[in-house]
């Protein structure tokens, strides 16, 4: 049986079971992504516009490896190839995937053998679909544009057989182009000597176009091997959030960092916390062509996005009122579902207290809605631990529009409203400003007002509303509801009146 979008990937009938959509459950959509580096499956589930990643697989094939002198796969890959490829499918059946994607890029689409692996795939019910390096490029800038909407620069991905640049910009996809400079490939390529690579790459940027194409604007990198480096240059710098989306270098580090993989032993490669041991080899190639590509491009740094081609192929297909919903509120208001008691309650919360906060930037109220949606995520929780587990939450979270400020502010946020101490536990105020965490602390305390006085239920939020002028905050509510401002409600109500720099009033 073929696979593909428009058919369900249900288990076999002899088992009798029903897929997860027909069992009523969320359906769960896979991407087999045949690269030339690895070979991964991906099985996605919950919202339509960011679903979570509930299984995540890879197999470091190798089927570039050797492509440029032999122009074929290796023997040794495609045996592992079919093996990875008869588990990622079996896998899928017993998940009951609803929707299953195979892609494959550069080494297939390159290889004389390629065909051997496509039909190895249909031999276990796979159907490949075989991406040309331009479909590459924009899916990786889709990719990075589904979870960065606000991209402006070029994206660069760098695979094992190929470095797709797309530019992006304003949520649209521009021009793109696709260079054989894939990690596998540049071995063979630099053995000719340093001069002789950097003359060949800034050649090959020239010919298509694109020197000087990124000055003053970032280079989005996707890609493992990119991805690696940035693992690395935060164990160098002791960076306080092992995050990578959106994680940001400079030319300069990436320059740095060229030199020093080159010094260091595999025992202290290894030792990297999130470093793949099979990127390891890649690694001084990788900042080779990355040092040369910001040169001839001129941009001003990068910034890491963990979405690439499998995420943007996901976006590609999502109809425009779904592309358009925020991607940081859908994934926090679908935790706040999850986890939290009340479902509606974020969004009424953030409705609730936004008037004693309107002097917001947008981008700060549209944190503090974030930081609203999960404001009962901990109650799960020992009470001892209940702001502990909002800050993991906040801080680790797989959350995509937003970076590492922002999650420390809404950290500070879940802190507050749970109840944590006066100080900000680390790494909050290695993160943010001491501006962004006192107003987040507000925020917090509204936040645990508003929850004490409703009981986390909509009714008491809805009649009631607070406001303030230059020296009051003031709770107004309604009759009925009067018998509701007890101890504990005067007590936060103070509290926040008192980080405003007011009195609090009862209206």
């Amino acid at each position: 049986m073929a696979l593909n979008l428009l058919a369900p990937f249900a288990r076999s009938t002899a088992s009798g079971v029903a897929n997860g959509a027909e069992a009523g459950g969320e359906p769960r959509t896979a991407i087999i992504d045949i690269g030339s580096n690895s070979i991964r499956l991906v099985v996605y589930q919950g919202p339509a516009r960011l679903p979570a990643i509930l299984f995540n697989e890879k197999v470091l094939a190798g089927l570039g490896k050797g492509l440029a002198a032999t122009g074929a796969i290796e023997a040794s890959g495609l045996a592992l190839a079919r093996t990875t490829l008869a588990r990622f499918a079996r896998l899928c059946r017993e998940m009951e995937v609803t929707r299953l994607r195979t892609v494959a890029t550069a080494a297939v689409r390159d290889a004389s053998n390629g065909q051997d692996l496509i039909d190895a795939a249909n031999q276990v019910g796979l159907t490949v679909e075989l991406l040309s390096g331009e479909q590459e490029a924009l899916a990786a800038g889709s990719g990075v544009l589904s979870a960065m909407p606000e991209a402006d620069g070029i994206v660069g991905d760098l695979g094992g057989g190929s470095l797709e640049l797309v530019r992006v910009q304003r949520g649209e996809l521009g021009e793109r182009v696709s260079f054989p400079l894939g990690v596998l490939r540049i071995p063979g390529l630099r053995a000719k000597g340093q001069p002789v690579f950097e003359k060949l790459v800034a050649r090959m940027i020239a010919d298509a176009g694109w020197a000087g194409e990124g000055r003053g604007l970032p280079l989005y990198l996707v890609g493992g091997s990119w991805r690696a480096l940035a693992r690395l240059d935060m164990e160098l710098s002791t960076y306080p959030l092992p995050i990578i989306q959106h994680y940001a270098m400079t030319a300069e580090t990436i320059a740095n960092l060229g030199r020093v993989v080159g010094q260091m032993s595999k025992a202290r490669l290894r030792s990297v916390p999130g470093l793949s041991s099979g990127r390891i080899p890649n690694l001084a190639d990788a900042a080779v062509v990355l040092t040369l590509l910001l040169r001839q491009l001129g941009s001003s740094g990068t910034i890491v996005s963990a979405y690439g081609l499998r995420e943007g192929l996901l976006y590609d297909e999502m109809d425009a009122e779904t592309r358009a919903q925020d991607p940081l509120l859908v994934a926090c208001r679908d935790e706040g579902r999850r986890e939290g008691r009340f479902p509606e309650h974020g969004d009424l919360l953030d409705a609730w207290l936004a008037p004693l906060f309107d002097r917001d930037l947008p981008a700060a109220a549209r944190l503090r809605h974030a930081a609203c949606q999960l404001a009962d995520v901990g109650w799960r929780a020992n009470p001892e631990f209940r702001a502990e587990r909002g800050v993991e939450i906040a801080l680790h979270g797989n959350w995509v529009g937003i970076d590492a400020p922002g999650r420390a502010q809404i950290a500070q946020t879940l802190h507050t409203g749970l109840g944590g101490s006066a100080l900000s536990p680390d790494p909050i105020p290695r993160l943010a400003t001491r501006d962004a965490v006192e107003r987040a602390t507000a925020w917090g305390l509204a936040i645990r007002l508003g929850q004490r006085l409703s009981g986390g239920l909509a009714g008491p939020l809805q009649r009631s509303r607070l406001q303030a002028d230059a020296e009051t905050v003031t709770l107004v509510l309604a009759d009925q509801d009067r018998a509701l401002y007890g101890e504990t409600v005067e007590r936060r109500h103070a509290a926040l009146a008192t980080a405003l720099g007011r009195r609090p009033v009862l209206g």
